[in-house]
């Protein structure tokens, strides 16, 4: 009996503030699965991604190594811009799991004319919602999960873990419905869908102390790397085809790590020599600004202007 005890007391002392985010997280994607008609999960190939993919897995009793089937496709809105280290990475992670992958091309979209760019090289990000809503129509999707935190962004902040979207896909942060004792309400009528966010409660800390616990492989763009950058209100804008330097602008190859990632022509690096996890989750625990307010042009355009895209359809 006290063997029992002892161990079971054990047992109680080492359960860490990952081991609940991870259970909350394993319960709202079972909720998912057991409230929706035909669920799917975003992923990019992501750090965050990569952690819900991994929750998904533990949820549904699938581990590495053997016939993983997925109650849910996976679903990636491609903007054409991005970063070819994230793409392998998505293709091989897919390939090992033998899962099936949906993806919206925003290209596709440009083509059909129900999205218009100024000039070619504009940014393809907010173009994504439209992309996201015509992906959705076209495979019936009711739940779309996604690895969205509330650290990451205020607009993000006010949204719930199932967060309501009307029949154009748009999303009123004033009519969400309240979430008492980890209820949801996944109840929909004709046209609409729901966003889910497994992960809402995580902060970046969290997010990296998991990858180091559970060993998650990554892109190497998020691990420090050499790359040309031009500085620019603040910001370390990699040099590409898409984000040239302009010019006059002083070039610098500098050792840069990326914090997130997106499309190439708003997604900029920090310097960092963090050359692996343990290191980022240093340099992490230390950040003053959050990953979106130091790395996104698009976030900046103004005070409001993830909540404007999220009306609009946005992640």
């Amino acid at each position: 009996m006290s063997i029992i005890l002892e161990q079971s007391t054990t047992s109680l002392r080492r359960r860490d503030h990952l081991d609940w985010l991870e259970a909350e997280s394993i319960h709202i994607l079972r909720e998912v699965v057991a409230e929706c008609r035909n669920p799917a999960l975003l992923f990019s190939g992501g750090k965050d991604s990569v952690v819900v993919l991994h929750l998904a897995l533990k949820a549904f009793g699938l581990g590495e190594g053997r016939a993983t089937h997925l109650p849910f496709p996976l679903v990636h809105i491609d903007t054409g811009h991005n970063y070819d280290e994230v793409i392998a990475f998505r293709d091989q992670r897919v390939a090992e799991l033998g899962a099936r992958l949906v993806v919206g091309h925003v290209e596709d979209s440009i083509r059909k004319g129900t999205v218009r760019l100024r000039r070619p090289t504009d940014s393809r990000n907010a173009a994504q919602a439209v992309t996201l809503l015509e992906t959705i129509a076209e495979h019936g999707f009711d739940a779309m999960i996604g690895g969205a935190r509330r650290d990451e962004e205020k607009a993000r902040a006010k949204e719930r873990i199932f967060s309501f979207r009307d029949e154009f896909g748009q999303w009123d942060p004033k009519a969400q419905r309240p979430e008492l004792w980890d209820v949801f309400n996944a109840r929909l009528h004709q046209g609409e869908h729901l966003r889910v966010f497994p992960i809402s409660n995580w902060t970046e800390l969290d997010v990296w102390q998991y990858i180091a616990r559970e060993r998650l492989a990554l892109p190497s763009i998020y691990y420090a790397h050499q790359r040309e950058i031009v500085r620019r209100d603040g910001l370390l804008v990699p040099v590409t085809d898409l984000t040239p330097a302009a010019e006059g602008a002083t070039i610098e190859v500098a050792t840069v790590r990326f914090r997130t990632v997106g499309d190439i022509s708003c997604t900029c690096p920090v310097e960092s020599d963090a050359a692996d996890v343990a290191a980022i989750i240093a340099e992490t625990a230390t950040a003053t600004i959050t990953e979106r307010g130091a790395t996104r042009m698009d976030d900046q355009t103004s005070e409001a202007a993830m909540e404007q895209r999220k009306k609009q359809g946005y992640f």
